[in-house]
């Protein structure tokens, strides 16, 4: 995956060593050259200098083949502005943005861009958020530790019980929507053709969770 990151302060640089760890071409850009040295030396990825807001600087950096931004500067309007023309302009597939005035959040619920905050939370919900894309949290509660994540059953889960879902202390099944309608499921309640489930679901178990969803339990 190619993830550029605006912003190379503590979130950006902890999030771009830990996806270059993973394998992940990183591209970070900073106005600050200095901010360079938050990088590990030997680095692998890729700094730039520039503001993350200029087309130039996007298209210099490879933004037209990116999988995901992230915006990550110390400025809200810097982060709107950058993460709005990677949505936008370029057809980012990803984009996600770091928030500092709460009131500002409606600007980007409108957009479509998900707002994400404070510094270790940050980089743990952006980290999750990319690697499971298709469980974005609906809401979270404390710091992160516990998410609410909605999810379309496959079609070749249609008849479990819903109940087999249920981790113990990982993941629960707390709501289903079928056919415009929310019921709490029972015990016994199957998934149906088009069921959209609510999961509570411990962060550090999306990826159990994205497993049960990509293949039949069991197997």
């Amino acid at each position: 995956m190619r993830v550029i990151i605006a912003g190379c302060g503590r979130v950006g640089s902890t999030l771009a060593v830990q996806l270059v760890a993973e394998g992940h071409d990183v591209r970070l850009v900073d106005r600050s050259a200095r901010t360079r040295r938050r990088l590990p030396a030997g680095f692998p990825g890729q700094f730039h200098e520039g503001n993350a807001y200029s087309r130039a600087v996007l298209e210099a950096v490879g933004i037209e083949h990116a999988d995901a931004f992230i915006a990550v500067t110390s400025g809200d309007n810097n982060n709107i502005v950058s993460a709005r023309t990677a949505k936008e302009t370029y057809r980012v597939p990803i984009v996600l943005a770091r928030i500092y005035d709460p009131r500002r959040a409606d600007i980007y619920r409108e957009l479509g861009i998900p707002t994400i905050a404070s510094v270790r939370w940050t980089v743990h919900q952006i980290h999750q958020m990319l690697l499971h894309r298709h469980l974005t949290p609906e809401l979270t509660f404390g710091n992160g530790e516990t998410l609410l994540v909605r999810s379309h059953v496959p079609a070749y889960l249609t008849g479990r019980r819903l109940t087999e879902f249920d981790v113990d202390g990982e993941i629960r099944v707390v709501e289903v929507t079928r056919a415009g309608r929310s019921l709490v499921p029972a015990h016994s309640t199957p998934a149906e053709p088009g069921d959209l489930v609510t999961f509570a679901v411990a962060a550090t178990s999306l990826g159990r969770l994205r497993g049960f969803l990509d293949k039949e339990l069991g197997t």
